[in-house]
């Protein structure tokens, strides 16, 4: 049997009669940039993320850099973010002119570890950027505590994280800005790249729309700011209005194979992830650790199985960061995790025949 990491296909094949009407109307209307898709997507989103305002962007990576602009961040100041991320997080950073500034994660939960934190906040610190990796929110209680009492801001990336929950409110919500990837494979995916902001600050609601569209205010033909061509094109959003109905019922099929997983593999020698205190997550990856990753990588090949690393190389560790001084044996929690972690098949439209069979192969690996 064949088990592929991700199958995108299976998805496209189960909604697709909504997505080829979709297609055909909005094609129909002319509305390629901007238009009624885009301004019902941004509602619909903001109301998923429990926030006032939301805005669709062309990427997540565009979400970031327009967050940190919006928060007035630039030439001179520091942002501390976690170095096991996707590069895009710190990259963000680096083209406002800021410095990222790592420290070390929680070595259960694989989060930013907020004690390590406090330890590098200095005079020129200007903001924390969290990640809620694999979906897993992080303590945004004590980040909240921490930005709160240093006057920082807070921008959640929460690339993995659409439809996650802390406290019972969903992730993008609690900080000044939250940040998300809508690439295809994540929870809610489109046909391309995508990103989308959330706020529920009205002045910074006015920053990011400006920033997002060539810094234009009321005006169209008056730039008041620098800013990007960030906006989403009209076709994506019409896509995710069309993946915004079958939404919840997605994740409660990714928790229900989660669960599973957690099951079967409760007496085997690998850990995984540790869910925070009132963190309900939206699993974007299921990711086991072990001292054995790379043969059990290879093990699980030849038995026609996919798996994923996420991620292999710690940002401190990657050359394009190497003028920031950091090196091997400064973020051990995370150079420990970049060398353990393996992520299994999850999607949707996984069947439990799938599901066993992956379940079968990695026991028969351990036993």
């Amino acid at each position: 049997m064949k088990v592929p990491f991700l199958n995108l296909q299976k998805e496209y094949q189960s909604i697709k009669k909504e997505i080829e009407k979709k297609f055909k109307e909005t094609l129909g209307k002319g509305e390629y940039c901007f238009g009624q898709e885009t301004e019902e997507f941004e509602r619909n989103f903001a109301k998923l993320a429990g926030c006032k305002y939301g805005f669709a962007l062309n990427s997540g990576t565009t979400s970031l850099i327009v967050a940190l602009r919006a928060l007035g961040i630039g030439n001179g100041d520091k942002v501390i973010t976690t170095p096991f991320t996707f590069i895009a997080t710190a990259e963000a950073i680096v083209n406002v002119g800021a410095q990222p500034v790592f420290a070390d994660i929680d070595e259960e939960t694989m989060n930013l570890d907020i004690n390590q934190v406090s330890k590098v906040i200095d005079k020129k610190t200007k903001a924390i950027l969290p990640v809620h990796l694999y979906g897993v929110p992080v303590e945004l209680k004590a980040f909240l505590k921490v930005a709160k009492k240093y006057h920082l801001g807070l921008i959640e990336d929460a690339a993995h994280a659409e439809g996650s929950l802390y406290q019972g409110k969903p992730v993008g919500s609690f900080g000044n800005i939250g940040c998300f990837s809508l690439y295809p494979s994540k929870n809610l995916g489109t046909y391309g790249n995508a990103g989308a902001i959330t706020t529920n600050n009205k002045s910074l609601a006015s920053m990011i729309k400006m920033l997002s569209n060539h810094g234009r205010g009321q005006d169209k033909n008056i730039h008041e700011i620098i800013g990007y061509t960030g906006t989403i094109d009209n076709l994506q959003a019409a896509f995710l209005n069309v993946k915004l109905k079958f939404f919840v019922q997605r994740m409660k099929k990714k928790k229900n194979i989660v669960q599973k997983y957690n099951k079967a593999f409760a007496n085997l020698p690998v850990k995984t992830q540790k869910i925070p205190s009132g963190a309900d997550p939206s699993f974007y990856v299921y990711t086991i650790r072990t001292s054995k990753r790379d043969e059990l990588k290879e093990f699980l090949a030849r038995q026609g199985i996919g798996t994923g690393i996420y991620y292999p190389q710690p940002l401190h560790l990657q050359p394009s960061l190497k003028f920031l001084g950091y090196k091997k044996g400064d973020f051990p929690n995370a150079e420990k995790a970049a060398a353990s972690v393996l992520s299994l098949p999850l999607f949707p439209e996984m069947t439990d025949k799938e599901v066993n069979y992956v379940i079968k192969k990695v026991k028969e690996f351990f036993i």
